[in-house]
């Protein structure tokens, strides 16, 4: 290849690079504000690119989502596994209930992430099921220490983020302290003191469907 040749390909190949940096800005962005369903034209019209450009990028949703949010769940997997290794079960339990309730409130997109499954995004996948199998760990040392209560199951999660998600809209103040309220409910009712016996729970698999369904109603 001449030297020439390779001169005319460098400005190309950074344009590119460009063109990719501000689809995924604009993509974090919009889904941060509206959610992961926002239509991809609108993705690239924020991205001041053709539709064209952002599907040449980004073949599927699945590909840009993943791009987007790899970064927020590695930050969730690392949430458990700190809460998992904290020298206080209870308080570690505690910490990793607030921080999902947080990033709901903070990131609607990413809240969506949280509850929906995707399963060509090997990438999230495998943080989301790390993130999982801590998160169990956390129960089972909670439970030993005598502070939560035994009937505790790692499917109630979902429970606890349906309960909330009503309440996750960013930028809303209102709302957000009606979250950490709420939050202060649920963790209370949490604590092994408190030993009355629950109504039967859910099938995991139709509450997971329920949760996702709830997050992306048109899904």
């Amino acid at each position: 290849m001449s030297v020439a040749t390779q001169g005319e390909q460098r400005p190309r190949r950074a344009d590119a690079e460009r063109n990719r940096a501000r689809i995924l800005e604009a993509a974090a962005t919009v889904f941060a504000g509206s959610g992961i369903d926002v239509p991809m034209s609108e993705v690239a019209r924020q991205a001041q690119v053709g539709i064209a450009t952002l599907m040449r990028n980004f073949p599927t949703r699945e590909e840009l989502i993943e791009a987007v949010f790899h970064h927020a769940m590695a930050d969730y997997a690392a949430a458990a596994a700190a809460a998992t290794a904290s020298p206080d079960p209870w308080q570690g339990f505690s910490d990793f209930i607030a921080y999902l309730c947080r990033v709901q409130h903070e990131n609607r997109g990413f809240n969506q992430v949280l509850t929906t499954m995707f399963p060509a995004a090997e990438r999230l996948e495998a943080q989301r099921q790390a993130a999982f199998r801590d998160f169990v760990r956390l129960i089972n040392r909670a439970k030993a220490a005598g502070r939560l209560r035994d009937d505790f199951s790692p499917h109630d999660l979902p429970l606890v983020l349906l309960a909330t998600s009503g309440l996750a809209r960013p930028g809303d103040e209102a709302l957000a302290l009606g979250g950490r309220r709420l939050l202060g409910y649920l963790l209370q009712s949490f604590e092994a003191t408190n030993t009355g016996p629950l109504p039967p729970a859910p099938e995991p698999r139709e509450l997971y469907r329920a949760l996702e369904h709830t997050a992306r109603p048109d899904r």
